[in-house]
């Protein structure tokens, strides 16, 4: 017969735990890589406990937006509701328990416990998620709201994420807070324009207020396009003051979102309505690139 130590004993009955959790881990990094080119390239820019919190927070922020944005066949929005409802329910109490049998809302309940994240930032994206389930035109209070709870807590979180080992976290959380909100803000401004298309013809939304999708003219293009550089503006100035092991990464979506913009500025609205404006792969590269030569400091964004 074996003996084993009581410390042994302990580590063998958690090994199970942990091959769960690292499985769990496993599946939202997988996430990241299939929906997302532009946000999977920056988040490998991330330190690698930073990277395996972003990748756990994305990959549930995809998963609710599949249950609205993809139904499958005769899925009906009250099937849909029902869906995200119970999503919500499980994310909210594997916060409580640490654990789900759903391996995304684990991996991040996983990280929402380790890095300080709570319902009130995963509520209001829930009810953002909500709402494209009920809201078909948005007026700008019920836009404000939307792009609140489906972009700007998203930023949010990864703040948590990126202060989970540093001191002072609720000062410097304070400190960046605003410059978070922004740059969510600009990414999901930038997706509206980019997706004015097939949102309008596929999904039935209008977001962009004051936008046509079937008739979009220059000034009111050129208008939100101005707005977004505003936030990218204010966001820019944030970066220098983020952790270390983060700047390069924030730095490089910051500049990949800008190039959007910019390539979004140079083409007709309605061709941009026809056809999605995108970075290629090689010029993705060359602007992660030169984030990580000039160490983070975002390329200047005229406001």
């Amino acid at each position: 017969m074996t003996m084993t130590s009581t410390a042994d004993r302990a580590t063998d009955h958690a090994l199970p735990y942990r091959h769960y959790d690292e499985v769990a881990e496993h599946t939202a990094a997988l996430v990241i890589r299939s929906y997302s080119s532009s946000f999977g390239l920056a988040s490998r820019l991330l330190a690698a406990p930073v990277r395996r919190d972003v990748h756990n927070i994305y990959a549930l922020v995809r998963i609710a937006d599949e249950i609205v944005d993809a139904p499958r066949p005769g899925q009906s929005v009250d099937q849909r509701r029902a869906a995200l409802d119970a999503l919500e329910e499980q994310t909210h109490a594997a916060m409580t328990t640490g654990a789900s049998s759903n391996l995304v809302v684990h991996a991040f309940a996983r990280t929402a416990r380790r890095t300080g994240i709570d319902q009130a930032l995963t509520a209001p994206f829930f009810a953002s998620m909500r709402m494209d389930l009920e809201h078909a035109n948005h007026d700008a209070d019920s836009l404000a709201t939307y792009i609140y709870g489906s972009a700007e807590v998203v930023g949010l979180m990864c703040v948590h994420a990126f202060l989970a080992d540093e001191p002072h976290r609720k000062a410097r959380y304070d400190q960046l807070a605003p410059g978070a909100r922004r740059l969510g803000a600009a990414f999901q401004k930038i997706n509206f324009l980019r997706d004015i298309g097939a949102d309008s013809m596929e999904l039935g939304r209008r977001y962009l207020v004051g936008l046509d999708p079937k008739r979009p003219s220059a000034e009111a293009w050129h208008g939100w396009l101005d707005d977004i550089d505003q936030d990218l503006s204010c966001a820019q100035e944030a970066i220098p003051l983020l952790p270390s092991g983060t700047r390069v990464a924030v730095c490089a979506a910051h500049d990949l979102f800008a190039e959007l913009a910019t390539r979004l500025r140079a083409v007709a609205p309605e061709d941009a309505c026809r056809s999605r404006v995108r970075v290629p792969g090689p010029a993705k590269a060359r602007i992660a690139g030169a984030a990580a030569l000039r160490r983070g400091q975002p390329r200047r964004v005229n406001a």
